[in-house]
């Protein structure tokens, strides 16, 4: 629901977003296409996210993305919620409508895969065996795109084996279980491996995985954007494999919601990559 002035106001919610990278993205594009607006940082306790939600429409707002700890909670709140989003049980993106209600999608795992295919233009769904790293809402977001995607086999370890179990269930035969001290005897055979977890972030210690087993043609993404690279990533590197860092993600899921809010389906250019890396 643009402002009666045109200027285009978007932003990001969540509690902290200080860290977030959501507006130097957003804040170029805006600039690069000669829109008139700005995206800016929502600090929100989750007490107030009702009241917050409603003042997107008060203040003219496009829509918002959204970031922990509201994912969830947010989706009662609005008007209509995607099949993806619901699927994943999470929205990252809420969109205001003309009439002044509340659109929620999840353009997460859409994102992850378009930074697969960014890497590897051949990239399939069904290309193998696919091992994920992690059993939490990052995960349930690639799980939903994968199969989206066409995968047919996509094992999970977790540390904690019950939050593994639980996706498995949700999603049917072609999600199964590796126990967590198994998964780097897990590796063998994949054609897809993912860290979901914080492992590697930076303030994190790194992700303990042996990758002896890793094929050089194992495509290896990491949803960790701080750092650029981590260990894990380094090493996968090292050892042959096409690496995919968080960033793709962060960029794709942000060309979906801004041509969401402002028409246009912006690119990702090497100067907006290096306005981001000057921000680490």
């Amino acid at each position: 629901m643009p402002q009666a002035d045109g200027f285009g106001l978007a932003g990001v919610i969540g509690l902290p977003v200080a860290h977030s990278r959501s507006p130097v993205i957003h804040n170029y594009w805006l600039k690069a296409h000669g829109i008139r607006g700005t995206y800016v940082p929502l600090a929100v306790k989750p007490e107030r996210l009702e009241d917050a939600l409603g003042g997107l429409v008060a203040l003219g707002f496009r829509g918002c993305n959204v970031t922990m700890p509201h994912k969830q909670t947010a989706m009662p709140l609005l008007t209509r919620v995607n099949e993806t989003a619901k699927r994943i049980g999470a929205v990252n993106t809420i969109v205001v409508e003309e009439d002044g209600t509340l659109s929620g999608f999840n353009n997460d795992g859409n994102g992850f895969v378009q930074s697969l295919r960014d890497a590897k233009p051949d990239w399939r769904g069904d290309a193998g065996p696919i091992l994920l790293l992690g059993a939490g809402g990052a995960s349930r977001a690639v799980v939903v795109a994968l199969l989206e995607n066409g995968a047919r086999e996509i094992r999970i370890a977790n540390r904690t084996p019950e939050k593994a179990q639980a996706l498995a269930k949700d999603f049917g035969s072609a999600i199964s279980t590796v126990a967590w001290d198994d998964r780097g005897a897990a590796l063998g055979d994949v054609a897809l491996l993912v860290n979901c977890t914080d492992r590697g972030m930076v303030g994190k210690d790194a992700l303990q995985i042996d990758l002896s087993r890793l094929s050089p043609a194992t495509l290896t993404a990491d949803l960790i954007y701080t750092p650029l690279e981590t260990p894990f990533l380094a090493e996968a590197r090292a050892r042959g494999c096409t690496t995919v860092t968080g960033l793709g993600l962060l960029l794709n899921q942000a060309r979906l919601a801004f041509k969401a809010w402002f028409g246009v389906m912006p690119d990702v250019t090497p100067e907006l990559i290096k306005a981001i890396e000057a921000t680490f």
